[in-house]
């Protein structure tokens, strides 16, 4: 029998929903109340799932609360959508069309719920992004300090930097208590940091944006934070394998500190020197160096939660 779907294309007022199979669809607003309304109407119709595509912001409250409400909720790739709209030969884009090909496409791709993070996991992505931007303000501010001759302004951005500078240290504490009153999450830290170059920021930001670490095997994991070389071969041609999609984020800070590690822990060393040896190209380099650096922790990770499962 097959499964009904329900297509939510969200918006910062409103909420488009479609049916599939069926095609029945109705508009609700983007609050509480017109959140309830579309549980209502999915509850009428039998849905076994409701899928919306990430939007960044909008489809975290009606995400919730339909998760809530006991209604099972997938987020797609709005990327993936508008590409298999355009293979189904979907060039018009309304809403009304939007949403019933979010509810076709996932009942061809079979998408799986993604249950809600804990209010923990939400709390700790929402300091770690909080201490990414006052970082980045911060080396700004220096850089700009750098170039000011005048006292007074001088003054007036030392006591931005100051502030800042208090706010990251704050910051710092904060994520450091949530991790250490986790069990799980202590233990987790503890194995991370024992490899040479991962200190406890990028401990935190691999935590906060890369939950899964250590229950996927390691090709999945490589695959989500975009560090796997994807396959462009044809006939007798063998293309190029370059890394796309993913984690921006994750993988940004995986492979800067793996050109940290590459140099100080024993195995990622002899690994960038063999490479190098090899005459790889530098950026070559540097995507295996992450993605060895990656396998070593998805491996703790897995280790680490198997002997807290045997534990409990």
């Amino acid at each position: 029998m097959t499964k009904i779907i329900c297509g939510v294309d969200i918006s910062k007022h409103h909420l488009d929903a479609g049916i599939w199979p069926g095609g029945v669809y109705r508009r609700f607003g983007n609050d509480a109340e017109g959140i309830a309304q579309l549980a209502a109407f999915c509850a009428e119709h039998a849905v076994a799932l409701v899928a919306m595509e990430a939007t960044g912001s909008y489809e975290r409250m009606a995400f919730g609360l339909l998760w809530e409400q006991g209604l099972a909720c997938a987020i797609a790739n709005p990327r993936s959508v508008r590409r298999y709209a355009e293979a189904m030969g979907f060039l018009e884009k309304t809403d009304r069309i939007d949403a019933l090909l979010i509810a076709r496409f996932a009942l061809s791709k079979d998408l799986k719920p993604t249950p809600p993070a804990s209010k923990n996991q939400c709390r700790l992505k929402a300091l770690v992004v909080r201490l990414r931007q006052i970082t980045s303000d911060l080396t700004v501010n220096k850089q700009r300090r750098s170039h000011i001759e005048d006292e007074t302004i001088r003054a007036g951005v030392d006591e931005i930097i100051l502030l800042l500078t208090r706010q990251s240290r704050q910051l710092e504490g904060e994520i450091a208590s949530l991790i250490d009153d986790d069990p799980l999450w202590a233990a987790l830290s503890q194995a991370f940091r024992s490899i040479k170059g991962v200190a406890d920021r990028t401990v935190a930001r691999i935590m906060a944006e890369l939950p899964e670490i250590g229950t996927f095997d390691n090709k999945a994991i490589a695959k989500i934070v975009g560090l796997a070389p994807l396959a462009k071969d044809s006939g007798k041609k063998a293309g190029r394998r370059l890394i796309r999609g993913g984690r921006s984020s994750v993988r940004s800070i995986i492979v800067l500190i793996a050109s940290v590690a590459g140099r100080y822990d024993k195995s990622l060393a002899e690994f960038n020197r063999r490479l190098t040896a090899a005459g790889k190209p530098k950026m070559v380099i540097r995507v295996a160096l992450a993605r060895k650096l990656l396998v070593r922790l998805n491996a703790k990770a897995r280790d680490t939660r198997a002997q807290f499962a045997n534990a409990t």
